[in-house]
């Protein structure tokens, strides 16, 4: 095999080494439409078409990636989620832009200029902030560049938000009732604070906002069961086909029903604890959750392995996600079997998608989805797109590789922005690229075939088939 040589940066054969990757990437992945079926986009902003003053609200804000390094680059707090002007935030994040070479920022800056504003040829620098601002911010003014125009143009078939079960989805009603936007729009079910028994001044409260949302007095377990059978009730009559759940490690301390209401009248009085009823109390309501999302049909999705709020002041002053997480390290491989056994021998194991952000884990995981593929449906387990931390050109390798070897690539459902920003959709392109030249480096080392029929269709179907029809939306 004799690689490809590149001139430039970004050009259109970015990462593309060999010909049967671009002749991969060209004919097949890049002409396919996005399926985001994982981000934290808000629906609001796209009810309303939102309309961004400048590229630094529609870039920068909320996006706790790029905080972390102008934080590392020495960029005081004022210009990242302080008082500065927006312009000034900006030209903050510009000078730190020649520092994260080789960070996976580096490289999703520069398509995200790429698309959609069509800059290409021109490295964000302070030198070239200034102009790069002045003619995103003029592009941002037209109908093509508000959050419905974005997505249109980025093709995007279907967007899947995160959403508190006590959200009155009253945005994504807006959304899917205009036909003259053609994107679906679908809620996920993220019920955390459900399982937050052992923190009562997030707890409490919120069990009082469930109550309020499905017109029940919650008191007892069973009433609180009832509440959040009542949203996912709500939730599915409106297209939500799937759930997410954020877990520090995985739960499997076994507990009665009797235990379990017991645990939860102690957290609703806001008594601590004990560190085994907490986990009992989380094993407890991941079985619910389990159950609930078979008997309806949804798929169900576990991102595992965050450490979340490592600095307090931080915290304090700032709230959660706004940079302060990192990859947790615990070990849970006996546990998360426990927990998919005991689902799958009540018949209640749903479509599941893992994903980890620790790569310690990934042979972990890769290897026990095929414990409970059961022929019901192709590649009812999944192993989830490289995540957060793991959301780098190396990370995705990794995951491609270990799922190759372990499972079947060809029935991975792909990629996901896992984002609060309307300009992440290149992320896909990118791992399209990556995808592609995995394939064409193997198909030129004499690997695989060099079948463009057999391997095309395998490439649109990880881009964009795969997860058409294994969510059913």
């Amino acid at each position: 095999m004799t690689p490809t040589r590149h001139k430039g940066f970004i050009t259109e054969n970015f990462l593309l080494r060999t010909k049967t990757a671009q002749k991969l990437f060209h004919g097949h992945a890049a002409r396919m439409p996005i399926y985001d079926y994982h981000c934290h986009l808000s629906p609001k902003d796209i009810a309303q078409d939102r309309r961004f003053e400048n590229l630094t609200q529609i870039w920068l804000a909320g996006d706790h990636y790029k905080w972390r390094a102008m934080r590392s680059n020495g960029v005081a707090e004022k210009y990242i989620t302080g008082n500065a002007s927006d312009s000034e935030k900006f030209v903050a994040w510009a000078r730190t832009v020649p520092y994260t070479v080789r960070n996976p920022l580096y490289h999703w800056t520069h398509l995200e200029l790429k698309s959609p504003f069509g800059i290409i040829g021109k490295v964000l620098n302070e030198k070239t902030a200034r102009g790069i601002y002045e003619r995103c911010n003029d592009l941002l003014k037209g109908s093509g560049f508000s959050a419905r125009g974005i997505i249109t143009r980025m093709n995007v078939a279907l967007i899947c938000t995160t959403d508190d079960p006590v959200d009155s989805l009253e945005w994504h009603k807006i959304i899917n009732a205009d036909a003259r936007f053609k994107t679906r729009v679908y809620a996920t079910f993220r019920p955390d604070k459900a399982m937050m028994a052992d923190t009562p001044d997030v707890f409490v409260p919120w069990v009082q906002k469930l109550a309020v949302a499905a017109n029940v007095d919650i008191g007892s377990l069973v009433a609180f069961k009832k509440a959040l059978v009542k949203r996912y009730d709500y939730f599915h009559t409106l297209g939500c086909r799937l759930s997410d759940h954020g877990l520090e490690t995985v739960y499997a301390e076994e507990v009665s029903e009797k235990e379990l209401a017991a645990i939860f009248v102690k957290a609703l009085k806001k008594k601590k604890l004990t560190s085994l009823e907490s986990a009992q109390f989380k094993y407890g309501m991941m079985l619910f959750f389990g159950e609930e999302q078979a008997r309806r049909g949804w798929v169900q999705q576990l991102h595992l392995g965050a450490m979340r709020n490592n600095n307090t002041t931080m915290f304090k002053q700032l709230g959660p996600d706004t940079g302060f997480d990192s990859i947790g390290d615990a070990s849970f491989a006996p546990r998360l079997s426990q927990y998919l056994d005991a689902l799958n021998t009540r018949g209640a194991l749903a479509k599941t998608i893992l994903y980890n952000l620790n790569p310690k884990d990934t042979p972990v995981l890769t290897t026990m989805l095929g414990n409970f593929q059961d022929g019901s449906a192709w590649g009812k387990m999944q192993y989830g797109s490289a995540w957060w931390f793991l959301d780098t050109k190396e990370g995705m390798e990794a995951q491609l590789s270990m799922l190759s070897q372990h499972g079947l690539l060809s029935r991975f459902v792909g990629m996901l922005t896992d984002s609060r920003s309307f300009l992440s959709y290149p992320r896909h392109e990118y791992f399209r690229r990556i995808l592609c030249n995995m394939i064409g480096t193997d198909v030129e080392n004499g690997e695989l075939p060099n079948d463009m029929a057999l391997l095309g269709k395998i490439v649109e179907n990880i881009s964009y088939a795969n997860a058409k029809e294994y969510f059913g939306l």
